[in-house]
């Protein structure tokens, strides 16, 4: 636990080497795999503790542990694939597998992060929604040196062009999905 939480500090103070150390461990596909279910499922029991914690507070469906589980992994998937894809676009070198270690190793932290809030929100609220905050900056600049470093780009702003273009292909890939599951805003659609 105590090189888990050094490597998540060091994730925030020099996120280009901790990229470059964790690329260099060259999981096999398996050990990714687990590693991806896990810490979806953790990023669930972590969430669910906060629904217990503070029900209504989000919107309904995903008060079922279930149906937020499985909208966990189709977003960290769709990330991996849309930051690999846009990368290579951009002249990026990152390989799927590199670009979805990288992505588990971010949620990784973000457990940190929820685990923290989960102690700190019914402490003060107002001190909590700074924290989110501050941890949601810090995570965007950790994702841009990740996604400069996977793909070798040589440039910050490269990177953020990745990151901005990978999540509108998510979301646009996502919504297509979910309109041809016959999922509208409205609920949904009954099948013909």
């Amino acid at each position: 636990m105590d090189g888990y939480l050094k490597l998540a500090l060091q994730s925030v103070t020099n996120p280009r080497e901790v990229a470059a150390l964790l690329l260099s461990i060259r999981p096999n596909r398996e050990a990714l795999l687990t590693a991806f279910a896990l810490v979806v499922v953790l990023n669930t029991l972590v969430f669910s503790g906060s629904v217990l914690l503070a029900p209504g507070t989000v919107p309904a469906f995903l008060t079922n542990p279930v149906a937020f589980l499985a909208m966990q992994a189709v977003v960290l998937a769709g990330s991996i694939l849309g930051f690999t894809g846009v990368g290579r676009i951009m002249g990026g070198r990152g390989r799927l597998e590199e670009v979805a270690l990288l992505m588990i190793w971010m949620q990784g932290l973000r457990v940190l992060v929820q685990l923290a809030l989960l102690v700190l929100t019914p402490l003060s609220p107002g001190l909590s929604g700074m924290a989110t905050m501050a941890a949601t900056a810090i995570g965007v600049w950790i994702l841009i040196n990740f996604l400069d470093e996977v793909h070798e780009l040589g440039n910050l702003l490269k990177a953020v062009a990745v990151m901005i273009l990978g999540v509108l292909a998510m979301a646009i890939a996502l919504s297509l999905l979910l309109a041809f599951a016959g999922v509208t805003p409205e609920g949904m659609t009954d099948y013909v």
